[in-house]
């Protein structure tokens, strides 16, 4: 077993491999509280986090890329064996650092890993991913530099800043998609609110404060997604109710244009006949 520690800047290293014939298991603690990515080589090994308030296992490693938070009392426990040798990149931080990480990097911790900026326990996990073929690359030329000296530090500190650069990419990409459904979520709210409420719809300044959404992002977005304005998503619900009521015959003209928030009789019928071609009256 071989651990390297190396500091860059207020980053700890730690590169760590293992091989061996028989099944051991490898434990270690940090000294203070980290916010940490640990990034996996081509070994398989079995992963234990164990806390005081419990335990968190893994049991396929290779290739992932996993984001943490750990005080004091965390052990992390490797199970090495013949066929699962322990290549380990660890990336961390401790948390009195943040503030002061070059580049903004403290404000990437903070925007993309906030549970654990924020921890609520002694081990918090956060978002993991199996690597990019961009970045498994970079993680197995960690462990086979060629170059000695002040040129093997060289590389290698470019290397972990490309590295940790491409995971925090691929979170905000990852945020990104998420926001997005997030987003799409509330437009279909929005859609199901406005057509349960033909007869009294919220304002949009009521919608957007109900959605959680700006106004502004409301009507672009909504007419991105739906192919329509808000309100004339709206209008064109009234009217195909409006119709389907008067043409089941469940509904006189003014009962259909009460029924779907018309006060108007005359403005209920002009804007029927614009969408359909006649009047609701010619209706049979």
């Amino acid at each position: 077993m071989t651990r390297d520690i190396i500091d860059i800047n207020d980053f700890t290293i730690l590169v760590e491999t293992a091989f061996s014939k028989d099944v051991i298991k490898d434990s270690c603690r940090f000294d203070e509280p980290v916010i940490a990515v640990a990034f996996y080589g081509s070994g398989n090994v079995d992963l234990e986090m164990s806390y005081p308030t419990g335990t968190r296992k893994l049991n396929y490693t290779k290739g992932l890329a996993l984001s943490f938070y750990a005080d004091e009392q965390v052990d992390c426990i490797h199970t090495v064996s013949k066929n699962n040798p322990l290549e380990c990149i660890v990336i961390a931080t401790a948390t009195r650092n943040l503030q002061n990480l070059p580049n903004q990097e403290g404000e990437l911790f903070s925007e993309l890993l906030k549970n654990l900026v924020n921890p609520k326990d002694h081990y918090v996990e956060g978002p993991s991913f199996y690597m990019t073929p961009e970045m498994y690359h970079i993680v197995d030329s960690l462990f086979n530099i060629e170059y000695e000296g002040k040129t093997k530090m060289m590389f290698f500190r470019s290397q972990i800043t490309a590295l940790l650069s491409h995971f925090f990419g691929q979170l905000a990409m990852n945020h990104a998609q998420d926001m997005k459904s997030v987003d799409k979520e509330r437009l279909e709210m929005a859609k199901d609110i406005l057509s349960n409420n033909l007869d009294n719809p919220p304002s949009l300044t009521e919608l957007s404060k109900t959605l959680g959404l700006n106004t502004t992002k409301l009507k672009k977005e909504f007419k991105d997604v739906f192919g329509l304005p808000v309100f004339k998503y709206l209008q064109n619900e009234r009217l195909t109710t409006a119709h389907s009521l008067i043409s089941k015959n469940k509904a006189t003209v003014q009962e259909a244009a009460w029924h779907v928030g018309y006060d108007s009789l005359s403005s209920f019928s002009n804007a029927f006949a614009k969408k359909f071609g006649y009047r609701p009256s010619q209706l049979k």
